[in-house]
């Protein structure tokens, strides 16, 4: 107990790094294979870790899209000590959730002077939130937010010290920076931390932090945007091109605040109550505009790929870095006692209380973990049969361009376009262009199937995708390829598979296919598919 009170802080952190590795133990299925985004990023890595470049098939022209570019070289770099593609994702994501909990604490801790029961509280927040789901996902996510959470602590340094040293403002842009290389949404991000620092300390003392970061952003930011560009060809991400597309996306917009209001929960009190008296209403705004702002920057592109709110996880720390200052007094100005002066029995009361609101607010993150949990996946068991043909070189195009490419190892037509230039720059997919490659396998996702045939656009949730699946279908069929299966739970939502009737393995293949009897349906829960082809009753 002596140990404890001298050290509480260190305590503390241990206490919270053995309660998140017992919280992954326990209560996170790592036994799962990438999710669909997650494998697309990993095939670029391993690429790169191989010294064919950032390329999505080896030997064609770089592609960037790998959006995660800093995480892609991270893991790759990691691959190249020895440490299997796989492990180093994972192992960077649980590495960054760790760092994230202990930064979370001690900012709270040391920066706000807050109690260690609020400092505590808002790091096991985050320790069982989504964050370590995305690590089972194999998702850089928490990568992504740990740089955000450590450029956002070096801003709120600037903001209170009155004359910041260079170095500090030299530590937050190259932080902003690397943010930015990240994802490409970390130079919004890192650009919004800089106005909030102007709206606290005023334009002519955030003049040395300004030059600063203007000036890494435009040099070495500048840099890296030439060398980019001259290297794929493009000057942004290749799925923008297919995401944003040039017009606003309020489905992205609405599910942006959607996923912080779920993902942050009750600390988003904090900046209502900050607005209480012209003391704290100052400090909030500030506050409040790297959160809204880029939250509201989602209005650019489609909500496709957001897997568990992934897209908006970076504001949950950077939310939690900055509710304290925000509530500080606010029981005092309210009339309420300090603890110590409240009498024994009504202070146990009161700290059972406070106690059981921590559970339900503890329980609330550890509920949004659970909500986007998934399980086996057939297009993993699917592609692990097919990679014995991986050297014959063969290919395939597929919608489904995540498990089917990586764990296959075959040449790939990312039929939506994320990781094809062409279908990306020329809106959609085309017969004409499948006959470039002859593709051995067409897959697709669609939501129609043998027993019950597709209709017309606007009977299907979304007519761009359906307009692909018939350019596949179509030319399959057109080209006599063989249906050999397709998979599903209902027949209203399936995977196609087609094979080329003319190769040296085609018979084997539509044989392999036809006869799978693992394919697990992850959307549901990892029950077995049928093959609707085989059997006519769902």
């Amino acid at each position: 107990m002596s140990f404890v009170k001298r050290h509480p802080d260190l305590f503390v952190s241990v206490s919270l790094l053995i309660l998140l590795t017992l919280f992954a133990i326990f209560f996170v299925n790592f036994n799962i294979p990438p999710f669909e985004d997650a494998a697309m990023l990993m095939r670029y890595s391993d690429h790169l870790a191989h010294g064919y470049g950032v390329v999505w098939n080896i030997g064609q022209h770089p592609v960037d899209g790998a959006t995660d570019f800093l995480f892609m070289v991270s893991v790759a770099g990691l691959m190249k000590i020895g440490i299997p593609l796989g492990r180093a994702v994972r192992g960077l994501g649980l590495f960054s959730v760790a760092v994230l909990t202990l930064l979370i604490y001690f900012v709270n801790r040391k920066l706000w002077k807050a109690h260690i029961a609020f400092a505590a509280l808002s790091a096991i927040y985050l320790a069982v939130g989504t964050g370590l789901t995305y690590v089972a996902a194999y998702f850089g996510t928490p990568f992504f937010a740990l740089f955000a959470a450590l450029t956002w602590t070096l801003a709120l340094l600037l903001i209170r010290k009155e004359n910041p040293a260079l170095w500090l403002s030299l530590l937050f842009a190259l932080s902003g920076l690397i943010t930015g290389l990240i994802r490409p949404e970390g130079v919004i991000l890192a650009g919004l931390m800089m106005i909030a620092i102007i709206v606290m300390k005023g334009w002519r003392t955030s003049t040395k932090t300004i030059l600063i970061f203007l000036g890494v952003f435009l040099i070495l930011g500048g840099a890296y945007f030439i060398w980019r560009w001259n290297y794929f060809g493009y000057p942004l991400p290749n799925p923008f091109y297919k995401k944003g597309g040039g017009i606003l996306h309020w489905d992205g917009f609405q599910a942006s605040f959607s996923n912080v209001f779920s993902l942050c929960g009750i600390f988003l009190l904090a900046y209502l109550i900050g607005f209480r008296s012209s003391k704290t209403a100052r400090q909030t705004m500030a506050f409040l505009i790297p959160v809204i702002g880029f939250a509201a920057a989602f209005i650019l592109i489609s909500n496709e790929t957001n897997f568990g709110g992934r897209f908006q996880y970076s504001l949950l720390p950077i939310v939690l870095l900055s509710w304290f200052p925000l509530v500080r007094g606010f029981d005092q100005e309210i009339g309420g006692p300090a603890l110590g002066q409240v009498k024994t029995r009504p202070r146990w009361f009161l700290a059972a209380s406070l106690g059981v609101i921590a559970i339900l607010i503890l329980n609330s993150s550890y509920s949004q973990g659970v909500a986007i949990g998934y399980s086996r996946d057939g297009r993993y068991d699917m592609a692990q049969a097919l990679e014995p043909y991986s050297n014959r070189g063969y290919t395939m195009a597929t919608s489904e361009a995540g498990l089917l490419p990586l764990y296959s190892q075959w040449k790939a037509i990312d039929t939506w376009g994320l990781n094809d230039e062409w279908i990306a720059h020329n809106g959609g997919i085309t017969a004409d262009y499948l006959d470039r490659y002859q593709p051995e396998l067409i897959i697709f996702h669609a939501h129609f199937s043998p027993l019950v045939p597709p209709t017309t656009p606007e009977h299907y949730p979304d007519p761009v995708w359906f307009a692909m699946t018939m350019t596949l279908k179509n030319y399959a069929e057109n080209h006599h390829y063989i249906l050999a299966a397709v998979f599903g739970v209902t027949p209203y939502d399936t995977h196609y598979y087609y094979v080329r009737p003319d190769f040296a393995d085609s018979q084997t293949i539509v044989k392999l296919i036809s006869k799978f009897s693992r394919y697990a349906w992850a959307a549901d829960g990892g029950i077995k598919a049928v093959n609707f082809v085989n059997s006519p009753n769902p």
